[in-house]
């Protein structure tokens, strides 16, 4: 227990570390001293600009959504029993996205609702996925190529909206690719409630989540009310999932590389797991931010590229190991 929060502590140093170079670090390059002026008031006009304005909100955009979508992978991971389910696999981040599609083409003004939306969504999708392999059958490969159907019609279905309402989502390809660009503290607040609620509790369901692990029967001897609890911790990871694409979009594989990275060092006991990943997927978008930003400088990657990138490659390898092992 004591190496796993020292393990946990060690990671939120490197998050404090990847989010000092986020504020410093860019296009324009502004040393740390004039950054921590800046945060206390007395930097200058172009540096607060940009430190103020442009980097911070990116950086708690690159916070929330990597914490966000990183428990939503570990608890849908746990709650199907398949290690190859992320968000963004199994239809989650893409019927959220296309639930804020159609928010935003029906109510253009109504920002607020845009988490509220996104949850519906993923929600839908993760049900929707769950019903399908229940009827399909449990194989775990049966669960993906399900997934990959829902999240394709989804997928079709949010081109639809923004066909006929072009206007629906602005600055659609970043959408689609995911990003954290041009964000602004106001967008970020409703999505920022959801997810604290939603990780707070999921943490506090962290012991149930253990038991569920042993399996349904199991569980159900140890009088643990499993269907409802697979209800409830399914909502939580919808919740997570959605608000992180109501502002960052269709980001991949943080809900994929980020749990399996952090069982392998830390185990499976769900607290530390949850708490380890929300602050692995933190450092992870902070990190592959940071490098979109300065690979190319002073043009820019999308921050989905290089998920993309470092994601696609690591459920290839996932897929290979589970199919040798006999698990799909």
């Amino acid at each position: 227990m004591k190496r796993s929060f020292g393990a946990v502590a060690a990671l939120a140093v490197l998050v404090l570390l990847a989010a000092a170079g986020s504020l410093a670090f860019g296009a324009v390059s502004i040393p740390p001293g004039e950054v921590a002026a800046v945060l206390v008031g007395r930097g200058g006009a172009l540096q607060t600009q940009i430190v103020l304005y442009a980097r911070l909100p990116r950086l708690c955009g690159c916070l929330l959504a990597g914490a966000a979508l990183a428990c939503a992978g570990v608890i849908i991971q746990g709650v199907l029993g398949n290690p190859l389910a992320a968000p963004n696999i199994i239809g989650v981040n893409s019927g959220a996205g296309l639930a804020t599609a159609i928010c935003c083409a029906a109510a253009p003004g109504a920002a607020g609702l845009t988490p509220i939306a996104a949850f519906l969504g993923a929600l839908a999708g993760v049900m929707l996925v769950l019903f399908i392999s229940e009827r399909a059958g449990a194989a775990r490969i049966t669960l993906v190529l399900a997934g990959v159907a829902i999240s394709g019609m989804f997928s079709a279905g949010i081109d639809a909206v923004v066909t006929f309402f072009p206007d629906a989502l602005n600055g659609y390809t970043d959408f689609r690719i995911g990003g954290v660009r041009n964000l602004s503290m106001a967008r970020l607040t409703p999505a920022f409630w959801v997810i604290a609620a939603a990780l707070l509790i999921a943490l506090s369901l962290s012991n149930e989540l253990d038991l569920l692990l042993l399996g349904r029967e199991t569980a159900q001897s140890l009088g643990l009310p499993v269907r409802g609890l697979r209800l409830v911790l399914l909502m939580l990871a919808a919740a997570l999932a959605g608000a992180a694409v109501s502002f960052a979009g269709l980001l991949g594989f943080v809900g994929l590389l980020v749990p399996h990275i952090m069982r392998r060092l830390l185990g499976e006991e769900s607290f530390v797991l949850l708490l380890s990943s929300a602050l692995g997927g933190a450092l992870l978008l902070t990190v592959c931010d940071l490098a979109s930003r300065l690979i190319f400088a002073p043009f820019e990657l999308p921050l989905g590229v290089v998920l993309s990138l470092a994601g696609g490659p690591f459920f290839i390898w996932l897929l290979l190991r589970q199919r040798r092992g006999g698990g799909v």
